[in-house]
């Protein structure tokens, strides 16, 4: 099992360019720069190819408490008790939030750059070739992307959900040893961002 949230926080980093010089510890190189077609503005969103989020959510208040994404009952019946919070809300990749037990959440509120999820698709195949499209959740875009497909060997996925055509929140999986692998993580991480989505939009 991978430190997920350091991982989601390198997967992110490695997007914006962020570098590390902590030893023994995953340092992303620079960020690589994504071909935009010539006619299309660099921060035209959405870009081509891009999911519209015709619907918008306000996600500030969550930014300034990460932790909120998800309450108590809704952390206890994903990973059952003795579960550890370590909220993060200056992390590298944005402010975020990690539950911790024999299985792992993370969510982050990327702050790399004002493009949501026109940033992953302009990635895909380059910086992120683990790209793949989920079935949207209330009509709001999914994507489960990453710098390798780690589902098979750790039972983990990352997605980002379009709350915005300039954000997303991010959801970061990893299953316990005793139950990988009976569900896909992605779309075990899928379920947790449309709880995620609902907690939006109920304005908790």
């Amino acid at each position: 099992m991978r430190p997920a949230l350091a991982l989601i926080a390198c997967v992110l980093c490695t997007l914006a360019g962020c570098s590390s010089t902590t030893t023994g510890q995953a340092s992303p190189a620079g960020r690589t720069s994504q071909p935009v077609p010539d006619d299309t503005p660099a921060d035209q969103v959405p870009g081509p190819g891009v999911p519209k989020v015709a619907n918008p959510l306000d996600v500030s208040r969550f930014r300034q408490n990460p932790c909120d994404a998800l309450a108590s009952g809704q952390v206890s019946d994903l990973l059952g008790g003795n579960v550890r919070a370590e909220p993060d809300p200056h992390g590298p990749g944005g402010p975020a939030c990690g539950w911790f037990s024999q299985a792992q959440v993370v969510i982050v509120f990327p702050t790399v750059d004002k493009l949501g999820l026109t940033s992953i698709y302009r990635a895909k195949g380059g910086v992120y070739p683990f790209f793949l499209p989920l079935d949207p959740v209330a009509g709001y875009p999914v994507v489960a992307y990453g710098t390798d497909d780690p589902r098979a060997r750790f039972g983990e996925c990352t997605v980002a959900l379009g709350t915005s055509d300039r954000e997303t929140v991010d959801v970061s999986i990893t299953q316990s040893p005793a139950h990988k692998g009976e569900r896909d993580p992605c779309e075990a991480a899928r379920s947790v961002a449309e709880t995620v989505l609902g907690n939006l939009r109920g304005g908790r």
